[in-house]
């Protein structure tokens, strides 16, 4: 697959730039939400707190999630939106060793933009195989506005409840897209095609065999800012070499880093599963290398040329402010 760029970037600017990255700070108001709400359930199995929520299906495992498109997003672009309203959730379904059986949407808005978000949901449900099994849908003058739902079958589920000091943090990326100049978005999934379905059904395959036991899909807080969400639920640490990180040629790792990619997804892998793990996204053609250690430091930096540089410690930062569950203290 060859090997990342060099790090030409000065680590300092690197740090900044996650640091002021606003997807890394969207999620601190939901544990307060939650908390003032009362009653919800936030054990990060059950959810929120993974990609997902595992509900049991008489005895077998469902998972169910859903997700908002950023709204200046629809404006811009509807066919766009349209297709991150899917790939999103069957990102989050991978995340949690789930294999996608359906998508329900919310659309909202003139009819020039609903016209174009319904377009993108079907382009996106025949890329990653998935039906578009209903929703909600309303027609007015106003802002427009798109959600959408997952629910998928999780015979492993994955939760970041599983990941232990230890295991290897292992970063694969789909790089064969291009990067948008008006959103900090990666799309690759015109360039991996027919691909894409079987890219997303891979994290469950791994899970079935115990290569992974726990991933976050990179999402709008980057790969650090989502590197920490997983991270937060057992106040782990870990040092992530971005001298390994499959980077985009020509992208600088100020704006990969910040950025949501198609296809990215942090993995927590138990010692002796790496090369499997590594091994089966080089198969797909996906770029994938282990980049760190998970230890019990609860501090997440970054090294590159010999250099190291602490981002953030959890327990002084809140990411999503979710409780810890009581056997991880």
């Amino acid at each position: 697959m060859g090997a990342p760029p060099a790090v030409t970037e000065p680590l300092s600017d690197i740090v900044a730039s996650v640091l002021a990255n606003p997807g890394l700070h969207a999620k601190a108001a939901i544990g307060t939400l939650l908390a003032e709400g009362g009653g919800f359930s936030t054990d990060w199995v059950g959810g929120p707190g993974d990609d997902g929520a595992v509900l049991d299906a008489g005895g077998s495992s469902v998972v169910a999630c859903g997700e908002a498109v950023f709204p200046p997003f629809v404006v811009a672009d509807p066919h766009g939106a349209g297709i991150a309203a899917v790939l999103t959730n069957v990102n989050d379904l991978a995340a949690m060793g789930a294999l996608p059986l359906g998508i329900v949407d919310t659309v909202t808005g003139p009819e020039d933009v609903v016209r174009g978000v319904l377009a993108g949901m079907r382009e996106a449900c025949a890329l990653y195989r998935v039906p578009l099994v209903g929703g909600h849908l309303t027609v007015h003058d106003g802002p427009p506005s798109v959600s959408a739902f997952g629910v998928g079958h999780a015979p492993v589920p994955l939760s970041v409840t599983r990941a232990e000091p230890g295991h290897s943090l292992v970063v694969a990326a789909a790089l064969d897209g291009r990067a948008r100049t008006d959103f900090p978005f990666f799309p690759a999934f015109r360039e991996r095609g027919e691909r894409c379905a079987g890219d997303v059904r891979l994290l469950a395959e791994l899970a079935a065999d115990g290569t992974c036991v726990a991933a976050k899909d990179i999402s709008m807080a980057g790969l650090v800012g989502s590197l920490a969400m997983l991270l937060e639920c057992a106040g782990l640490g870990v040092t992530v070499d971005l001298d390994a990180v499959p980077t985009p040629a020509g992208v600088p790792l100020t704006w990969w880093l910040n950025c949501f990619p198609s296809f990215g997804f942090l993995l927590s892998v138990p010692p002796g599963r790496e090369a499997r793990c590594v091994d089966a996204f080089a198969a797909r053609g996906i770029p994938a290398a282990v980049a760190g250690t998970f230890d019990d430091s609860g501090l997440l930096a970054v090294r590159a040329g010999g250099e190291t540089l602490p981002v953030l410690h959890l327990d002084e930062v809140r990411i999503t402010g979710i409780p810890r569950p009581p056997h991880l203290g």
